[in-house]
């Protein structure tokens, strides 16, 4: 397994470069709902295989992208959240809001996070392994991020309820919720309660 803190780059590096991917493709109709629901089966049974075997590509993407304490309890948990959040806002939000949404996961949480992992001084009030200057970092990164699709109002709404929401665990239950699977819903709802009342 590389080390924790290479995997983290790795990780954040592959978040943002999958959410630029996937809004080019989404924004030029070369991919849609379908292909990502038939990307997220084939990541569920990947997973599942994947705790008992080592698939060759795949235990190479785990090794080098995948947290240890979930490549063996949920291989590709990440990416699969990040899959069905994606799915999520494309399927109740017009594509001009689960576009910018979908950036602002990218983004946000990326370079909040690498940010405060080389910067962060103060830490977050409410999740002690994340600090206020990866926060404000996000911040800043997810608005940009969310500007080159809506208004700069809706980008700033986007970014910092996004923000907020990554700043607290949710849980149900014992278990927390990913926040690739909230952080776009948040962002998009965002987005549409400006559009809506402003």
């Amino acid at each position: 397994m590389a080390s924790k803190i290479k995997v983290e780059v790795n990780r954040k590096l592959l978040h943002m470069s999958l959410g630029v991917v996937l809004v080019a493709l989404l924004m030029f109709g070369i991919v849609g709902k379908e292909h990502l629901f038939g990307l997220l089966v084939v990541m569920l049974v990947l997973s599942i295989l994947s705790k008992k075997y080592n698939i060759p590509v795949v235990g190479w993407l785990l090794r080098n992208f995948e947290r240890e304490e979930y490549a063996k309890k949920f291989p590709g948990r990440g990416f699969i959240f990040y899959i069905i959040g994606s799915l999520l806002v494309l399927a109740f939000f017009p594509m001009d809001i689960a576009m910018p949404a979908i950036l602002v996961l990218a983004f946000a949480d990326s370079i909040g996070h690498l940010f405060g992992i080389r910067y962060g001084k103060r830490r977050h009030p409410y999740v002690k392994t994340k600090f206020v200057e990866g926060w404000i970092a996000g911040l800043i990164a997810g608005f940009i991020a969310a500007f080159v699709f809506v208004p700069w109002h809706e980008a700033l709404a986007a970014s910092f309820f996004a923000m907020l929401v990554e700043g607290i665990e949710v849980k149900i239950g014992a278990e927390e919720v990913d926040d690739n699977l909230i952080i776009p819903l948040v962002a998009a709802i965002a987005i549409w309660s400006v559009r809506y009342f402003f």
